[in-house]
């Protein structure tokens, strides 16, 4: 798929497509398998807007950059379809919703948190989350892990992370060149596409398979370097406002530089950059404790959008609790900081999109791309892994190994785990099942 000449304007009515992107950000439940599904069946399958060859040549090249493949996608379709301002309200859209939900639902969390009712439904969540967490991991490692290489690397991560405590980013950075170098030394254990699926037909399509690449999407250096210009102003401008107004020091310019670090490393999906934040928000900077990540996590499962988002019950929970800007201003704080968090994680997404696309998508496919891609997501298996592993640890000995055992919190990680691997019941199902039996349970044992 190489046209050279610029394509007629393409009749996808504009406002037909915002509200489309509108009604998406509101109903992306269930991570990005759902979502990606629900952008296909809606775009390729009933409007015929986009062939089906096209949208997954969109998919693999959203598959080769960091941050949440769906939200791209979403990003990338709507920048094909109508230019520059398509894709930045395709792109917002999705994630705006979530925006907005997650800011409230943190609030209520700060301020209804210990109320028995939202207790007992989190005391069921919590141990769900260990077994969805898990089963990321499995599905990943399903889709990757093809050559004994690769469960070699994802052992080497694993143990990096868990018994060396060694930076998230150094291991990615790792694998990378692992898979750099496997390129040239092993390219069949690397050369793996992750997303190939044969293509059906269904139809014409306004976007066809044949139809020539946009005029605004053949690539031109002089419009690169205008964008990547305009996306390092946008970064740039906000950070020093910050470290001038606050200095470098202060809560707000950390978390902006933290996520802006998180947005660049998440390769192989949100579950990637989970131990990421994780390692920063609760270890390093003690911004949440690890039950309040826990529970932000839980939060980010049930809301629309990328579970990438969970960054703004993390950015939120942390500027409110330390009271950033004072103890009459702690929703003001909570408020600044889910918007400044979630400028710096998507801002470099859009970036990628908007001038990259063009060139990425003409070497997409090359091994020297794919190859560390690979490497990398083996890597984020072990990490996952964990990450599972800490999430049980905190469900199954609240009080620490010296403490009991919570075995009604065991019994709930199992059923999860069960329903996820063995009956095949989708997220949101697990997640209800899980708080009303934790809610069943809690009052249970008051009693």
């Amino acid at each position: 798929m190489t046209p050279t000449k610029p394509s007629p304007s393409i009749s996808i009515p504009f406002w037909q497509a915002f509200w489309f992107w509108l009604k998406l950000g509101c109903i992306s439940f269930g991570g990005p398998a759902g979502q990606i599904a629900l952008m296909h069946n809606e775009l390729v399958e009933k409007r015929r807007w986009i062939s089906e060859g096209r949208f997954l040549h969109a998919l693999n090249y959203c598959m080769l950059l960091p941050g949440p493949e769906a939200q791209q996608l979403a990003t990338y379709l709507g920048w094909l379809m109508h230019r520059t301002l398509g894709g930045i309200i395709a792109g917002l859209l999705f994630i705006l919703p979530s925006l907005l939900l997650l800011v409230l639902l943190s609030w209520g969390y700060l301020v209804y948190g210990e109320h028995p009712w939202v207790a007992a439904l989190f005391y069921g969540i919590k141990p769900a989350i260990a077994a969805i967490v898990l089963h990321a991991a499995w599905r990943i490692g399903g889709r990757v892990m093809k050559h004994p290489l690769l469960w070699v690397i994802a052992v080497a991560a694993f143990v990096a992370i868990f018994a060396f405590k060694l930076p998230f980013p150094l291991i990615v950075l790792s694998a990378a060149l692992i898979g750099f170098i496997g390129s040239k030394v092993a390219p069949a254990v690397f050369s793996q596409d992750n997303h190939s699926a044969t293509q059906q037909s269904y139809g014409p399509a306004l976007i066809d398979d044949t139809t020539p690449t946009p005029s605004h999407a053949l690539f031109r250096w002089s419009r690169f370097v205008v964008v990547m210009a305009c996306g390092l102003v946008l970064w740039i401008v906000p950070m020093l406002a910050l470290t001038l107004s606050l200095g470098w020091q202060h809560q707000l310019t950390q978390m902006s530089w933290f996520f802006t670090k998180a947005a660049l490393l998440t390769f192989g999906g949100a579950y990637a950059v989970l131990p990421y934040v994780y390692q920063g928000a609760v270890d390093k900077f003690g911004w949440l404790t690890p039950g309040q990540m826990m529970d932000g996590l839980a939060l980010g499962e049930t809301t629309p959008g990328p579970l990438i988002m969970v960054v703004v019950f993390v950015a939120f929970v942390g500027a409110y609790v330390e009271a950033s800007f004072g103890p009459d201003l702690m929703l003001l704080a909570g408020i600044t900081a889910a918007l400044l968090v979630s400028w710096f994680t998507f801002l470099p997404s859009f970036i990628f999109i908007l001038a990259g696309g063009p060139l990425v998508e003409s070497t997409q496919g090359k091994l020297q791309l794919t190859a560390p891609l690979t490497a990398i997501s083996a890597a984020v298996v072990g990490v996952i892994v964990n990450l599972a592993l800490f999430f049980a640890y905190h469900v199954v000995w609240p009080t620490g190994f010296s403490g009991a055992i919570d075995w009604q919190a065991v019994c709930i990680t199992v059923l999860a785990a069960i329903a996820l691997f063995v009956a095949k019941q989708g997220l949101m199902r697990v997640i209800a099942g899980a708080a009303v039996l934790g809610f069943i349970l809690y009052f249970w044992s008051l009693y």
